[in-house]
């Protein structure tokens, strides 16, 4: 057997074991900056406590830009920095940004919002030679639904509507359909496919405010690349910190504008929250018995591309 066949299966197996055998809980990883996990696992690998920051990149016209890179992986490797980034909408971009996200490398940028989000927030700005490649991804009509609450300007309408829970609820069944819709799963599986592909450049994913669907695909790729669950965890509840003081601001505006009286309606929408996350796993449970189901059988992944996603991304 080539080498090449060799370090193929060696990926392969490493690949399995870590999707398919290995309690995520034994492999619990240091907190990332700025973000905290509510669940406790006492054991900790000693190779991990080095500090694993989150390498954002600060932007005037988006807050949640960040590389992927960084994070050990159960198996003694790092996720390489500068091949993957995750990010918030790039309609806003400056002149400045333009120059920042241009330096990045990108060679293509995925666009996981729907036609109303571009219509109302705008396309991408992307330095020259990018085109953005639109790949919505459903949000069970929220979008429409929060413009509505908010142009109604009606107390009682929008506590009808995003109150009691409501708003909670919305979210945990936006995340379910991260699993169980078949035009969702297939515009996260054709992303990571690209990622896997190694005559690709750096890649970025987003959605509106990089947070639930990006969230999404940037936790199942970290646990996909043998990252710890808590650490992929950590990775998606951070999205509250860099978000924090501007959805604040938001909610300012609504209010000073007599848009909405009750603008913390708004907080379980503009938050992520290990609950929301809770529902889209389990989902992932009872349908495909657990992660590496869901890759295989729910996104269609083969080993040979789950295996070219290590070699890739993973530097030893």
């Amino acid at each position: 057997m080539s080498r090449a066949r060799i370090r193929l299966a060696t990926a392969v197996l490493a690949c399995a074991l870590t999707l398919g055998t290995l309690p995520a809980a034994a492999y619990a990883a240091p907190a990332a900056a700025g973000a905290r996990h509510q669940h406790q696992h006492p054991q900790q690998h000693p190779q991990q406590v080095a500090a694993e920051t989150i390498r954002q990149i600060p932007l005037q016209g988006a807050v949640n830009l960040r590389d992927l890179g960084g994070y050990r992986t159960w198996t003694g490797g790092e996720v390489r920095r500068g091949l993957v980034y995750r990010s918030d909408a790039l309609s806003k971009l400056t002149a400045a940004d333009l120059t920042t996200v241009s330096a990045l490398g990108l060679t293509k940028v995925v666009d996981f919002r729907i036609p109303m989000e571009l219509q109302y927030d705008g396309a991408d700005r992307l330095p020259a030679g990018l085109t953005p490649t639109s790949r919505p991804v459903s949000d069970l009509g929220l979008y429409g639904t929060l413009v509505g609450a908010i142009s109604s300007g009606d107390p009682v309408t929008q506590e009808r509507m995003l109150g009691g829970g409501r708003a909670e609820a919305y979210m945990r069944d936006i995340y379910r359909t991260f699993v169980t819709s078949p035009e969702n799963r297939a515009q996260f599986a054709a992303t990571l496919r690209e990622l896997a592909d190694g005559t690709q450049g750096p890649l970025l994913f987003h959605c509106t405010s990089g947070k639930d669907r990006t969230g999404w695909l940037a936790y199942v790729l970290l646990r996909a690349l043998a990252v710890p669950q808590d650490a992929a965890e950590r990775d998606y509840l951070a999205s509250n910190t860099f978000r924090a003081a501007y959805d604040a601001q938001v909610r300012a505006g609504l209010k000073q504008s007599g848009r909405m009286q009750n603008p913390d309606l708004l907080i379980p929408l503009q938050e992520v929250r290990q609950d929301y996350l809770d529902a889209a796993t389990a989902r992932m449970e009872a349908d495909y018995g657990g992660f590496y189901g869901y890759l295989t059988d729910g996104l269609g992944l083969d080993l040979r591309t789950l295996a070219k996603l290590q070699a890739r991304l993973v530097r030893s």
